[in-house]
């Protein structure tokens, strides 16, 4: 027995003819008859009653048509499977509590390992770490290590955060600063900076924030803004070339080491991933 016999049936029991049914499965009628007497053959009983224009289902018809059903769903469920399954070992799925490190690995992925499909979302890091635990996702980007048995860590990427002031600015000729110097002041603050925005607030709690979501916008806004912002080594060369300034903050939560933490018993099949990681950070 087939499964394309298990089809054909099921095809014949729809449209109640030969014809109609083998025109759905591109078959030819006499073919299609044919893999029909084999099946009726092999379960020892006919399972239609024919008349001249038509088929009708006789008991043992509808009683092999529900188990051929069956079966046919039990496949398809089992290709889905096997399906879901390759992508997922070909998925990696990566939280991240910044966008510098996420944009660091996908540049890393998507030349070292261009088979894998990276599937990426900012949270928070106690949602990091819940997802992290539950196997929601493959690798968390922590701002700091994770210290729990089961999961390991390993140091990626540093970077430090810059205040940006156009030039010219009373601030401009400054070495450096401390953030407590400007509270008060207003600010333009792009949404999708993930933990540093919490930072921000946290240590600016006077100052007015004027929020962009859209990144390229926001670059646009942030090179002729006489507002001030903020800029990270990550990418401040660029801001730093279209007239604004870049004062290093002294204030030790502006300097961060970007962590990949991933659980123990995914080690081996994130190992591509993490020893990729690791060669990029020793170059």
């Amino acid at each position: 027995m087939e499964l394309d016999q298990l089809r054909h049936l099921d095809a014949i029991a729809r449209h109640g003819t030969v014809s109609k049914a083998a025109d759905e499965l591109r078959l030819s009628q006499p073919a299609l008859s044919r893999s029909i007497q084999r099946l009726e053959a092999e379960l020892g009983a006919p399972l239609f009653d024919r008349t001249k224009n038509r088929l009708a289902l006789n008991d043992a018809g509808r009683l092999a048509l529900e188990h051929a059903r069956e079966v046919l769903r039990d496949v398809e469920r089992l290709r889905d499977a096997v399906r879901d399954f390759e992508r997922g070992q070909r998925t990696l799925r990566v939280g991240t509590c910044a966008p510098a490190p996420l944009w660091r690995l996908a540049s890393l992925v998507s030349e070292a390992l261009p088979e894998v499909i990276l599937t990426t979302e900012t949270l928070s890091r106690k949602d990091l770490e819940r997802d992290l635990m539950s196997e929601r996702i493959d690798l968390a980007v922590l701002p700091s290590p994770f210290p729990v048995p089961t999961v390991s860590c390993a140091p990626f990427m540093h970077e430090n955060l810059f205040l940006s002031v156009p030039e010219g600015h009373p601030l401009a000729a400054r070495a450096s600063i401390d953030l407590s110097e400007v509270d008060g002041e207003t600010f333009l603050l792009y949404t999708g900076i993930g933990f540093w925005r919490d930072l921000c607030r946290d240590r600016l709690p006077n100052a007015r924030f004027v929020e962009q979501d859209d990144y390229l916008v926001f670059g646009q806004m942030a090179s002729a803004t006489p507002l001030l912002s903020f800029s990270s080594d990550a990418h401040g060369a660029a801001l730093a070339a279209q007239g604004r300034a870049l004062l290093p903050i002294r204030d030790a939560g502006a300097h961060v080491t970007f962590y990949l933490a991933s659980l123990n018993e995914n080690r081996e099949r994130l190992a591509p991933v993490l020893d990729m990681a690791r060669e990029a950070r020793q170059r």
